[in-house]
């Protein structure tokens, strides 16, 4: 016999999202196209070119991804350097890598899609690297992003603003977080050691 809290029976199962139900379904037709396009690509040629086709957008995907971590480590070591001491008006830290570009997301992706075997993920990974279009492609996802953070409950910032609480039975408890508005407390100042 059991004693432990029994949770109430739901009388409908949750709802399951629009992009839960679709995704896999996109992903099998990718999947489906890609090996089609491959067979069509073949029969047209050979197997070698194919062959060769997927070995070359492998070896090209991952000199892409290599050399955009390579960027983005130099990026950070530059940054690090930077701060932990003040640079001239005049030096490169300060002056080259603001204006240079926002990050290496795009030739990351690009590079990963290069590296998928299949002939629609290379022209997508191909499209991300050139760059009209990743400019292109770059400024839509951030106004694509942005448009769905500042709607999403759940955002980082509706995250002060409500709290979920798990009680042991598993439910979900809505909460409110309230925030002092008040100045901090100044710190204590302790008078040095002397040893």
């Amino acid at each position: 016999m059991t004693f432990g809290a029994t949770p109430s029976p739901t009388p409908r199962p949750p709802q399951r999202s629009r992009a839960r139900r679709f995704i896999p379904l996109g992903i099998a037709a990718w999947v489906v196209l890609e090996i089609w396009l491959l067979t069509v690509v073949a029969g047209a040629t050979s197997g070698l070119t194919v062959a060769l086709l997927l070995i070359a957008g492998v070896i090209i995907g991952g000199y892409v991804i290599k050399r955009a971590g390579r960027r983005a480590w130099q990026k950070l070591t530059e940054s690090m350097q930077g701060s932990g001491a003040p640079s001239a008006p005049g030096s490169s830290a300060s002056s080259g890598n603001a204006t240079s570009g926002s990050g290496n997301t795009l030739p990351m992706a690009g590079g990963l899609l290069l590296m998928v075997p299949g002939l629609v993920s290379d022209a997508l990974g191909l499209l991300c690297l050139f760059p009209p279009t990743g400019k292109l492609i770059q400024r839509r996802a951030e106004k694509l992003l942005s448009r769905r953070a500042q709607y999403a409950p759940g955002s980082f910032g509706d995250a002060f603003q409500q709290a979920r609480m798990h009680r042991p039975d598993g439910k979900v408890v809505q909460g409110e977080v309230i925030r002092d508005d008040d100045p901090p407390s100044p710190r204590r100042q302790d008078p040095p050691l002397t040893g």
